[in-house]
């Protein structure tokens, strides 16, 4: 369904709907990101709010009307999207950083409230993923996209992840595999950040 992830009723009615749709929500991947590279100079005030809507507002938002679903039910579990830049900083991101720190921090307090009532909170940290958003850093940068591509790479397994890469270990987070797992910042970045 269509939901801006930044509006409050967008997010109540797409939990609403999945409720009414499916007959429960166990499951809550909040995946939804967008950088803007520049430093704190260049990043305007309206950029600013917009990364930290989208990246951290969203998350906010998607869990307040999920958690209580989750309560009802005895459980569940939540997956954050942050990323090898929300646990180190990062040249030209400095609002991304910010959004990302943010995201660790909140997934850990909110597995502090909620695992008394069975939901799992946990946050994965990718490094570089051959996505569009990957390119359209190139750009941001004024960067060829195959120079900005082999600085991905760079890396100890020399590459960047696929987005399947990412999605196991977020369906393993998700997953009963992962039942004592909560408060956790899974970093999948092919060794970047060692």
């Amino acid at each position: 369904m269509r939901c801006d992830v930044t509006l409050s009723q967008d997010c109540q009615r797409a939990v609403e709907t999945t409720l009414q749709e499916l007959g429960g929500l166990d499951i809550l991947f909040n995946n939804a990101g967008i950088i803007r590279r520049a430093d704190v100079v260049e990043t305007s005030l309206a950029g600013w709010e917009r990364v930290m809507d989208v990246n951290v507002k969203s998350i906010f938002l998607m869990s307040k009307y999920t958690v209580p679903i989750m309560i009802q039910a005895s459980g569940g579990a939540i997956i954050n999207s942050s990323s090898g830049w929300g646990l180190k900083g990062g040249r030209k991101a400095a609002a991304y950083c910010a959004s990302k720190g943010a995201v660790v921090n909140l997934t850990r307090a909110m597995a502090i409230d909620h695992g008394p009532q069975g939901i799992r909170v946990n946050c994965i940290c990718p490094g570089d993923v051959d996505t569009p958003m990957l390119r359209f850093e190139a750009q941001q940068l004024g960067q060829s996209e195959a120079d900005f591509l082999a600085e991905a790479a760079n890396r100890p397994l020399r590459r960047y992840a696929q987005p399947v890469e990412i999605a196991r270990t977020v369906l393993y987070l998700a997953s009963e595999a992962a039942s004592y797992v909560t408060g956790a910042a899974i970093v999948v970045d092919g060794g970047g950040l060692a």
